[in-house]
């Protein structure tokens, strides 16, 4: 799709739900993360911390060449998913995540953390869902094993919201 200008607090509209189990039984352990890679896509971003609004609306990052990790929920690597979000475009043009629908299963996205180790996940899924239909439970709810979620905007532009109708929202699973 022809990018089109997304105003920042419109551009995520994914709500947490307020019953979210808040890090995992192994957080103590696993540093907090600094840099998302994803080779195929040609990522290679510094994270910074993301919260919600009063609504419970993710906040997406304020800068558009930076993805955002969600710092209330698990770490990357700990169990449960871990999420990090990141703008499509803006109106100078494509953002961080531009290419995020464009990842296949397998494809690898590195994580690197504040005590010098990396993460690495393999993408399982790559869905794309209605911002009306998004499945939050499936996105932040609980997970036996370590999990990823990257998450961007998708779909059709809506000039009149100034936001995407869609989510893209990738799966992915620890390796190792």
């Amino acid at each position: 799709p022809t990018p089109g200008p997304v105003a920042p607090a419109t551009a995520a509209e994914i709500r947490v739900p307020p019953t979210l189990r808040v890090g995992g039984a192994d957080d103590e352990r696993v540093a907090a993360p600094t840099r998302v890679r994803v080779p195929a896509i040609d990522v290679d971003s510094g994270l910074v911390e993301l919260g919600v609004d009063a609504d419970r609306v993710l906040v997406p990052p304020e800068d558009f060449a930076t993805a955002g990790w969600f710092a209330d929920g698990p770490a990357p690597g700990s169990t449960g998913p871990a999420v990090i979000a990141g703008h499509v475009d803006s109106e100078d043009g494509p953002a961080v995540f531009f290419r995020l629908s464009d990842l296949t299963p397998g494809d690898e996205v590195l994580v690197d953390r504040a005590d010098g180790t990396t993460a690495r996940f393999a993408v399982r899924t790559v869905e794309r869902y209605p911002k009306d239909a998004f499945p939050t439970e499936q996105v932040y709810g609980p997970t036996p094993r370590a999990e990823l979620r990257l998450i961007t905007c998708g779909g059709i532009f809506d000039r009149e919201a100034r936001s995407y109708r869609d989510n893209v929202v990738v799966s992915a699973v620890l390796l190792g």
